[in-house]
């Protein structure tokens, strides 16, 4: 097919326009927040204003009684959240729904107030009084990481919940190399910022003896395994509903307190009761990430090819481990994911997780890679200085080279199949390095210094029972299961587990369906984010669900498929093997038949059926697991151009272009709003978004003045360039997509700014590139030496 070209049909590979977009863009979209119910009460926290502290009482008026809860009041029927793993030296932590004896961060839940609105249970949070006694607050890791350092957690020898080593190749290879680069890099601690914040409502169903809990999750089926194992139930009793999701980037994939404390109240008083977090909760306490501090080198002989990297690591996870994923997500990742696609004889590399007095971590869109793209990425322009090579020359001495896919790295990572350097190239032409150089020579007209900036990752996804099982967190995937039933006139139900939170799951999966048995999408129904309806799952994280979901969706309705043909040449009076499935009709050479005809023989009137009939009949449930479940390997390269203004330290995006190859695309339209939304994301860590705290583990970005985040003036248009590279591993070489755009954006930004500042002798090391950082970084540039990153 020509580039460009518009693909026929509504199967696998066409940019058909979202089903979901007719309710969302009409406002009939249901969230968690439009729940409405009778005796439904609202519920507010009283919050820590302490990082850390011990908790003397905490009191109420008399006539808040019956209103006012604290951790005496649930402790006995809440188990604290627990999240564990099995790596060697891995330190649990113990999270109480409500604090218990301390607080541990700044926003930790104290107690917690009813009300008949939320104004009502905000102004009973008003009159309680929580005393508590300061303890020494640890906000920085670096002091968290002393001997003697105070505990966040009392028992533990130190602050450390994980340390991790690796070592592959030939140490000697990097001996008297002609290229030494040693930079510190460190990415800021930001916030998630879904446009819908955390919801959750929950209620007693006497019918069926079930606690109800509507929340707003990636994973429903995974809440109720959380939500029972806290609350003493057996999963029978737990029916988790996710409705509409407002986006969740990871943030959403994590048990929270506050669902514990909702739970509890519905499951003690069989009412209903909701809590809806606002903008402030989420920014002060809910959904910290990135944190990331690297003291890294990198060798390479005098033609810039990689001999080796070394590196040690720090990641700032706050005060618990996070349930499922735990608090090693991120940094036992980096130790295995930092090579990434390139090519070197030696490695090494220490990582830590630290706990500190801040909210616990969260596992974010481009868990981990985004860090590691930074860093390794920064080290690939920093070689190419001083090599005095073209960057992108630099990458393509070192990628892997599509000959030899499948490929395995010196970590043991599995590259299922792609053209790294092609995507390289493709990104230099589009971007039109060659002009763009011209024009920098001739400079800018308004004083301002251009630069341009590349990066490549790779984005492993859909990994599998092999790697998670390595870890031992308890929720490992195995088969992913889907069901697809025709129904009596001839449509499609597909019921799969995973959860939709802007992916457009309910087009693209009716499109795989589409693609095998030709019912027309707008005969499609998915059914998604019940656990009363739908399949098992661990649910929507690491770029699985089309690879996944797809798969087992493809598996179903290719079973029915074989079914329909035999009841459809029964009708016809024909074999099956002389019949064939074409547009959604059984053909033969006597006429055709469709859904509608096959359906009404098996529901209606059965006696027109083959005597030998499959007895399961139009209803299937299949399970699937790619044949290498190691994970599959998307990857792109991204380039941005940028104009730097050396007096008052902003940065504006003239251009910037994606070169991405995500396998077989399912549909590209979707994709390219996956990169699109990942990019804006990726500038907002790139250039704006920032979390930080003062000493005393205050944080001061608890607000949109103080927290800024990328508009539409900020995001200048993407220019998108695929390459469809299948994977050899999956049904019909699918690869996961969905966290890919926020991962490369900081590296390319900063390296595109850093090639502004070369005439300054400046660089910037550090996310976001804020107007003093890179003031600062001018000013030590101008002095001879490098700046410090803070």
């Amino acid at each position: 097919m020509a580039a460009g070209e518009q693909k026929a049909g509504k199967g696998i590979g066409v940019r058909l326009p979202r089903k979901e977009d007719e309710r969302f863009m009409r406002g009939r979209g249901s969230y968690v927040g439009d729940i409405k119910m009778p005796g439904l009460a609202d519920v507010a926290f009283l919050r820590s204003p302490l990082a850390h502290g011990r908790i003397v009482s905490v009191t109420a008026p008399d006539e808040l009684a019956g209103r006012f809860f604290t951790a005496a009041d649930i402790a006995a029927s809440v188990k604290p959240i627990r999240a564990v793993s099995g790596l060697p030296g891995f330190k649990p932590s113990s999270q109480p729904a409500l604090a218990d004896g301390k607080v541990r961060f700044t926003g930790e839940l104290v107690a917690m107030c009813l009300g008949r609105t939320r104004a009502e249970a905000e102004d009973a949070v008003a009159q309680v009084v929580a005393e508590i006694e300061p303890l020494p607050p640890l906000a920085d890791f670096a002091v968290a990481e002393q001997p003697d350092a105070i505990r966040v957690h009392e028992e533990w020898s130190d602050n450390i919940y994980l340390e991790t080593r690796i070592e592959k190749g030939d140490r000697s290879r990097i001996d008297g190399a002609a290229i030494e680069v040693e930079r510190e890099i460190r990415l800021s601690r930001q916030c998630m910022v879904p446009l819908e914040g955390k919801g959750t409502i929950a209620w007693w169903d006497t019918r069926l003896d079930q606690l109800v809990v509507y929340t707003s999750t990636q994973l429903p089926h995974m809440m109720r395994t959380g939500l029972a194992e806290c609350l003493g139930l057996e999963e029978r009793q737990v029916h988790v509903v996710a409705p509409d999701v407002g986006g969740g980037f990871g943030f959403k994939c994590v048990l929270q307190p506050e669902e514990l404390c909702v739970a509890w109240l519905a499951l003690t008083r069989k009412k209903p009761f909701r809590w809806i977090e606002d903008r402030r909760e989420h920014l002060v306490a809910a959904a910290n990430t990135r944190e990331h501090h690297y003291r890294i080198k990198a060798f390479a002989d005098a033609e810039g090819r990689l001999l080796g990297i070394e590196a040690d690591v720090a990641v700032d996870v706050g005060a618990y481990s996070v349930w499922p994923f735990s608090a090693c997500l991120e940094s036992a990742q980096i130790a295995s994911i930092l090579p990434g696609p390139y090519q070197m004889p030696f490695y090494a590399c220490r990582t830590r997780s630290v706990a500190t007095n801040k909210p616990p971590f969260m596992p974010y869109r481009g868990v981990a890679r985004t860090g590691v793209c930074f860093a390794l990425e920064l080290m690939i322009d920093a070689i190419a200085r001083q090599a005095g090579l073209e960057p992108a020359d630099v990458r393509l001495k070192n990628l892997v080279l599509p000959e030899q896919m499948p490929f395995t790295n010196i970590t043991g990572k599995l590259f299922d199949s792609g053209d790294y350097p092609e995507s390289v190239r493709r990104a230099v032409e589009t971007i039109d390095l060659a002009s763009f150089r011209a024009r920098q020579r001739e400079g800018s007209d308004d004083g301002r210094l251009l630069g341009i900036g590349f990066a490549t990752y790779c984005e492993q996804a859909a990994h599998g029972t092999t790697v998670y099982a390595a870890w031992g967190i308890p929720m490992v995937p195995g088969f992913e299961q889907a069901t697809a039933r025709v129904t009596p006139d001839g449509g499609l139900e597909l019921r799969i587990g995973v959860h939709s939170h802007g992916q457009g799951m309910e087009t693209s999966m009716a499109q795989v369906a589409n693609q095998v048995l030709g019912i027309d999408t707008d005969r499609i129904n998915v059914v998604h984010g019940d656990t009363a309806l739908t399949p098992y799952s661990t649910g929507t994280w690491g770029s699985r669900s089309m690879v996944m979901a797809g798969g087992a969706v493809s598996r179903a309705c290719e079973i029915i498929r074989e079914r329909a043909l035999a009841i459809g040449a029964h009708l016809l009076q024909t074999g099956k093997d002389e019949v064939e499935l074409v547009g959604g009709r059984i053909q033969g050479q006597g006429g055709s038949v469709g859904f509608a005809d096959i359906a009404q023989a098996w529901y209606k009137s059965p006696e027109t059926l083959p005597a030998d009939v499959a007895p399961e009949g139009l209803e299937v449930t299949a399970g699937y697991k790619p044949m290498v479940d190691s994970g599959t390997f998307s990857y792109a390269t991204h380039a941005a151009v940028v104009a730097v203004d050396p007096d008052f330290g902003s940065v504006e995006i003239l251009d910037y272009v994606v070169v991405e190859d995500g396998g077989t695309l399912v549909n590209p339209l979707i994709v390219d709003g996956q990169i699109i939304g990942g990019v804006a994301q990726g500038i907002g860590t790139a250039l704006y978004e920032e979390s930080p705290y003062s000493a005393d583990g205050q944080p001061l970005a608890s607000t949109f003045v103080d927290y800024i985040i990328p508009g539409p003036c900020e995001v200048p248009d993407i220019r998108i360039v695929h390459m469809e590279t299948p994977s050899p591993f999956t049904a019909h070489g699918i690869k996961g997509v969905g966290e890919g755009g926020a991962i490369a954006p900081p590296a390319a930004i900063a390296n595109a700014v850093n090639d502004a500042l070369r005439p300054l002798g400046a660089e910037v090391a550090m996310t976001p590139v804020t107007p003093h950082r890179l003031l600062a970084a001018i000013a030590a540039g101008r002095n001879g030496r490098q700046p410090v990153q803070s």
